[in-house]
Formats: structure tokens, C-alpha cells, sequence
């Protein structure tokens, strides 16, 4: 274990998670903004708000206390769980965005105290409180977390206080309108700025909701808890209670102490009406202060979890350390940030960001459970469980909540989002640890295999070549190694069969190994397996049979003629069974010289269909050979010569009908045709050169005819037969 590590100080769900949790929910909206709220919706309304912003946020840490009783998390709270389930490149794009507003929160914070500290002193200079406190912010963190949390211990006295002022105010006999005209809906008047001309609900649950974020503080403080599997959920969730119940009366209080008149006009009216005013205030400064501190220490540590994944350049720095394994490096950017941020002296174009992307990381979370629970993974089992209700409202409320607030800032924190993710998905970020996608992409692979079951026989549309190649000459795939991949390319795939007698020493599994990692480095999916076994067609006829029950099974067998192949025993044997098994077979002999020569003409031999040249769905045993050639053109950047040799001349008419038509309904434009009369033999030694002439072949394919024609041709050629499952027409 890293010396750092040892020595970093862990906390527990008291300091770690519950007070900065608390802190920063019970921020400067529920002492300058909800006197206003109450207001506007009067006590019912504000009830309603405060019980809907505080259930969206309850849910989704329903959803995070679930999912993190389910992992080994680490550093970057929210960027961490999303990481972890989803990849690096989500979280990345969530991760970034969310450091970044965390890093405009703590200036938005530190302007808060300034208003507050300039409602006191009103002649102090605003920038200079401005870098003072940011001056104090940043070495109390940069020091250790470990004395950020003391300092915020200090500020939760310092606001239990400013509440306890409140209870002396109210047992002094504050709440002097009585319970039946407090308890009202509002007449929502609206604002000083916008000259009382009216508000609604929905604007006024914009302004609060804010206050209900924030449970993301205690998550972000992740990789230094002692037990953060019991520290977060139990930590947040009292958090969140907590204050609720603190929200809900003091908004019953403000109601029953402040006129409507007053509570619209006077946004310091909870300073008048407590018992001792400055207590009110000093709560005020110290809720920014806490909330700026708890958002400095977690937005460095998330830059640091990043750095430590190489998310972001220059990570070997970000990833730096002290002695006492504090995340300084990351503090000093995080620091660099937050002071650029208040040269600019006004930030309210971008605050709607800092809300909106505390949403989207709520949103991702809740799509986190979803996909866990949904998948019904063994590995899902979290300690904390919940109903599956409870993330489909959080996400859905999270979203309907961004939307609310400003709908074109939602829009583009998604695509700020999306953008991100875009760059990182192009960055081949290495994951040090497994992740939800693989079990999400074979659940979904597993539940389009089981609704396509049924229509296995009808699959001509979704066709693609996915070749099986027996290999027990590592040299002969070597050479066909291109031809294949031209076949395979872009969307099928290869698998390689090592077919060899058993033995300690051999290295055909690792040779198998390399090629079909250079395949899949050449974007052609490819896999191997070696069956041992000292008959060769006996091996490769098992292989089939084996496949057949599985539903991504290869289509085609791929057979490569070699001068060390025994064709009667050893191919024939596999062509006859993987046409009995519906499997299309390629029987491919590379001319001894010319091999694959320029790649610019390909041949397709079309049998004399002797008189019945009507052309419906069923055309032959043609549809694999055209498929074939049609991968080939593409790849190659070929042509195709489509050629048919008839025995009598009252068919050429006909003949050169079914060839067009054939061309124009498997839509292959500039495709070639020639009709020929005469004897097949002497024509196809006089053919038009290709590159590659393909015919079709029957189950009893004779080896002189195999030679014979190889021979006329004086070209590599592939001999097709259909598997029955393919069209070209399709």
C-alpha cells in the first residue's frame, strides 16, 4: 500500500458526511430566501415546495446510498459511482462539468458572504472581503480536510445558535398571526426586482430548490471516509431529514411572525424578527462560508479522482499528494479557478449552471440503479436496498426539475455534457476497474438473442458474414489474413479454430491469439478456440455441431485448399456437414502466383439455368457468392463482372434480362454482365481476366473439377455454396 494512503486521515460519518451534508443544505436561501417564499406561496405553498425539492433530492440519494453499498468506491463521490458503473468516459463527462460548477459555486458563495459581511459592514471594500475570504477558504483546505471539517464543526455551533434565537423569538411570543392566517396558499405577488407584477409557483420553487442540493457534499469526501458504504447513506440521509424538518418550521415560523407585506419586502426580515438579529446574520456567514469550504475540499478531490484515472492531461500532477495524503496539486488548480472566477465580479449569466449540473449528476445516478436493477445482476446485491420505484422518480423528477428552472440552460448543460463525452470517448481512456457495461451490453445482446429466436429462418436483412476459419497451418491463415478481414469488414466477424493434437509445447492457441487480436485492431470482431483432436475434419464437424444451439454462431465455414490438405478426407467431410447444418461454405484456392493480384475485377459465375430465367426471392444457389463479391468490391474498391455461360442460344435474350434484373434489384450499379454461349469449359479458360473468379459449387464438389478450373482460370478462385439463410435481394 502507498505510504500516502497509510498516512491519510479518515473520517467518520459524523464529520465526513453528516455535517458538511447539513451545512450545505442549510445554506443563505433559508435565511435571505425563505421569509420571501412564505410570501409568495404563503405557509401551504411553501410546504409543498419544500416537501417536493426535498423528495426529488431524498430519492436520488435513496439511489446513491443503494449503489454505494454496492461498490468499493473511491475518491470523487458522484464522479466515482458513475465511473464505476458506466466507464470513465461517462463519468469523465459528468465529473468535468460538475468540477467546474463546483468551482463557480464557491465564488457564487463567497459573494453571498461578502452581501452578507457588507449588510454589517457596510463601508469594508467588497473586492478586498472578497479575496480575504477566499484567501481563508483556501488555506483552511489546502492545510487538510481534517481542519475544514473542525472549521465547519465551529459554523455548525455558530448555526445552531442563529436557530436557537429563533426558539427564544418564538417562545417570547414572535408568532403573534394566528395559525388559521398563517396557514394559507400565497397570492404569489412576486418580487422588489420585478416590481411585484406576479410570480407562480413553479418560478417560486426555482428560487428555493437550490437550497435542497447539496447532498452530493458528504459523496464528494468519498475516498476518505473510514466506512463510506455506512457513512454516506446513513450520513446524508440524516442530513436530508434534518433539515427538512428545520425548513418546515422555520417556514411555519416566518408565517406566523411577519406580515405578507413584510415578508415580500424586507429579504432580512428573519434578522428582525429573532431573537438576537445578529445571531441571523452571523448564521448567514457562517452557511456561505461552510458551503464555499465543503465545495472547495470536494471539487479538488474530484479533480484528484480524475487525475488519478487520467481523465484529464496533465494527470500524473493532478494525481500529486502531500505527506499526509491531501490532494494538494489538485487544490492549487481548484484555487486558481475559483480566483479567476472572482475577477470576473459577477457570475448570475452562469449560476444556473452550478443547479442544473447538481441535477444532471442527480439524473445520472438514478440511471445508475436503473440499469443496475434492471440488468438483475449477481453483482447487483447492495446492502441498502430500495424500490425500484424510487430511481424512476428521482430521475424523472431531477429532469422535470432542470426544466423548470431554465430550460435553455438545461439544454445546454446536457450538450456541455455530451460534448464532454465526446472528446473522452475518443481519448481510449484504460478503466482500472470493471464496470456495468459489459453485463449491460450482453443483457441487451441476450435479450435481442431471445425476441429473434423464433425468426432465426428469416434473417436475410440483418446478414452478416461471420466467418469460422479452421487453422492448423498458422502460415496459410497468415497469407489469407486480408482476404478474410475484406470479406468480414465492417460488421461481421471472425472466429479462428485451432484444429491440432494434443501437446505441452504447442503454440498454435498463442499464434491464434496475435492474429485475432491484429483482426479486431483492424475493426473485424474476431475470437479463437483450439479443439484437440488428430482428425481434422472430425474436429471442425464437431465445432458446428456444438454451435449449433447457440444463437451468435458463425455462417460461414472458410476453407482454405492448401497442397498439405487431404480434399477427400479432410474437406469434403466438413463441406457435407455444414451443408447439412445450413452453414454457407467457401472453399478458397489461391493461384500459385498471381495470388490476389491488382484487386480491381471480380468474377461471378452464374449456372445455366436452362431455360427458367424468371427471377423471384429464391435465385440459386447465387446469394452468398454475390454477397461476397459485393464485401469485396467495397473493400477493395473493385468491380464486379457477372458472367453465366448457356448451352442454348434461344436463352441469351432471356439470360441478359435475368442478369439486369438481377443487378438492378440487389441495387449494384456499374456492375458488368456477359452472356455467353458455347461450352463452359472453353469459355471460362478464355474468360475475361479478374482478380478473383467466384462459382458456385454443389454438396458433391469433385477435387479434378476444383483443379481443372484453377487451372483455366489462372486466378485465385472461391468456390460458394449457400447456407439458405442469406439473399441478396433481401
Amino acid at each position: 500500500m502507498d505510504t500516502n494512503t497509510k498516512s491519510l486521515q479518515k473520517f467518520g460519518t459524523f464529520g465526513g458526511v453528516f455535517t458538511p451534508t447539513l451545512l450545505t443544505i442549510l445554506g443563505v436561501i433559508m435565511y435571505l430566501r425563505l421569509g420571501w417564499v412564505v410570501g409568495n406561496a404563503g405557509l401551504l405553498g411553501t410546504w409543498l415546495i419544500i416537501a417536493i425539492s426535498f423528495l426529488i433530492t431524498l430519492c436520488t440519494a435513496l439511489s446513491m446510498s443503494a449503489i454505494t453499498t454496492n461498490i468499493r468506491i473511491g475518491a470523487g463521490g458522484a464522479y466515482a459511482i458513475v465511473s464505476q458503473a458506466l466507464g470513465l468516459e461517462v463519468g469523465g463527462s459528468l465529473g468535468i462539468p460538475r468540477y467546474i460548477s463546483q468551482g463557480l459555486a464557491v465564488t457564487m458563495y463567497i459573494f453571498g458572504f461578502r452581501e452578507g459581511w457588507l449588510g454589517i459592514f457596510p463601508e469594508h471594500n467588497a473586492f478586498l472581503v472578497d479575496i480575504i475570504v477566499f484567501g481563508v477558504l483556501i488555506t483552511i483546505a489546502y492545510i487538510s480536510a481534517n481542519l475544514a471539517i473542525k472549521t465547519q464543526f465551529i459554523i455548525m455551533g455558530i448555526i445552531a445558535l442563529s436557530l436557537v434565537s429563533v426558539v427564544i423569538a418564538a417562545y417570547q411570543g414572535s408568532m403573534a398571526i394566528p395559525t388559521s392566517e398563517a396557514l394559507r396558499w400565497g397570492s404569489f405577488q412576486g418580487s422588489i426586482e420585478n416590481g411585484f407584477t406576479g410570480s407562480n409557483f413553479w418560478l417560486v420553487f426555482a428560487v428555493f430548490f437550490p437550497a435542497a442540493t447539496g447532498i452530493m457534499a458528504g459523496a464528494n469526501m468519498s475516498g476518505e471516509l473510514k466506512e463510506p458504504k455506512r457513512s454516506i447513506p446513513t450520513g446524508t440521509l440524516w442530513a436530508i431529514g434534518v433539515s427538512f424538518l428545520i425548513y418546515m418550521l422555520m417556514a411555519f415560523w416566518i408565517s406566523r411572525s411577519a406580515s405578507e407585506t413584510e415578508l415580500l419586502n424586507n429579504y432580512y426580515i428573519m434578522v428582525e424578527k429573532a431573537y438576537i438579529g445578529p445571531l441571523i446574520l452571523a448564521g448567514i456567514l457562517g452557511a456561505t462560508f461552510s458551503s464555499a469550504l465543503a465545495s472547495i475540499v470536494g471539487s479538488s478531490r474530484i479533480l484528484f479522482a480524475m487525475g488519478e484515472h487520467r481523465v484529464l492531461p496533465f494527470s500524473d500532477f493532478l494525481a500529486g499528494q502531500s505527506a499526509n495524503g491531501q490532494p494538494r496539486n489538485a487544490m492549487l488548480v481548484t484555487g486558481i479557478l475559483i480566483f479567476v472566477t472572482l475577477l470576473l465580479r459577477n457570475i448570475n449569466a452562469v449560476a444556473p449552471l452550478v443547479t442544473l449540473f447538481f441535477l444532471i449528476t442527480y439524473a445520472m445516478i438514478n440511471i445508475v440503479v436503473i440499469i443496475e436493477q434492471r440488468l438483475g445482476l449477481i453483482s447487483y446485491r447492495p446492502i441498502f436496498k430500495i424500490h425500484k420505484w424510487v430511481p424512476w422518480f428521482g430521475l424523472i423528477s431531477s429532469i422535470f426539475a432542470m426544466f423548470i428552472i431554465n430550460p435553455v440552460v438545461s439544454l445546454l448543460s446536457i450538450m456541455i455534457v455530451l460534448t464532454v463525452y465526446w472528446y473522452l470517448s475518443r481519448q481510449n481512456l484504460e478503466t482500472p476497474f470493471e464496470d456495468v457495461r459489459s453485463g449491460l451490453f450482453f443483457s441487451f445482446a441476450e435479450w435481442a438473442a431471445k425476441h429473434t429466436w423464433g425468426m432465426k429462418k428469416m434473417q436475410q436483412r440483418a446478414w452478416k458474414a461471420n466467418l469460422m476459419v479452421p487453422v492448423r497451418d498458422i502460415n496459410g491463415l497468415k497469407g489469407t489474413f486480408e482476404f478474410l478481414r475484406n470479406i468480414a469488414k465492417p460488421k461481421g466477424s471472425i472466429k479462428l479454430l485451432g484444429i491440432e493434437p494434443h501437446s505441452e509445447t504447442s503454440t498454435l492457441a498463442k499464434e491464434l491469439e496475435a492474429i485475432s487480436s491484429s483482426f479486431r485492431q483492424k475493426d473485424v470482431f474476431s475470437s479463437y478456440s483450439v479443439i484437440h483432436t488428430d482428425e481434422f475434419a472430425k474436429g471442425i464437424n464437431y465445432g458446428n455441431q456444438a454451435l449449433q444451439g447457440a444463437f451468435f454462431r458463425p455462417n460461414i465455414v472458410f476453407l482454405n485448399l492448401q497442397n498439405h490438405d487431404d480434399y477427400e478426407t479432410e474437406l469434403r467431410p466438413v463441406m457435407k456437414e455444414s451443408i447439412r447444418l445450413e452453414i454457407g461454405v467457401l472453399l478458397f484456392v489461391s493461384h500459385p502466383t498471381a495470388l490476389m493480384g491488382q484487386r480491381n475485377m471480380i468474377n461471378v459465375w452464374v449456372s445455366d439455368r436452362k431455360s427458367n430465367w424468371d427471377l423471384g426471392w429464391d435465385i440459386g444457389n447465387l446469394d452468398l457468392s454475390m454477397l461476397v463479391a459485393y464485401k469485396l468490391k467495397m473493400n477493395w474498391g473493385a468491380r464486379i463482372r457477372v458472367i453465366t455461360v448457356i448451352s442454348d442460344p434461344k436463352d441469351e435474350t432471356n439470360a441478359k434480362k435475368f442478369l439486369n434484373r438481377l443487378i438492378n434489384l440487389a441495387r449494384l450499379p456499374e456492375t458488368l454482365t456477359e452472356v455467353h454461349v458455347g461450352n463452359f469449359n472453353t469459355i471460362v479458360q478464355n474468360a475475361p481476366s479478374a482478380d478473383l473468379n467466384i462459382f458456385g459449387m454443389d454438396a458433391d464438389l469433385k477435387f479434378e473439377f476444383v483443379e481443372d478450373i484453377s487451372a483455366k482460370t489462372q486466378s485465385s478462385c472461391l468456390f460458394v455454396k449457400d447456407s439458405g439463410h442469406e439473399s441478396i435481394l433481401a
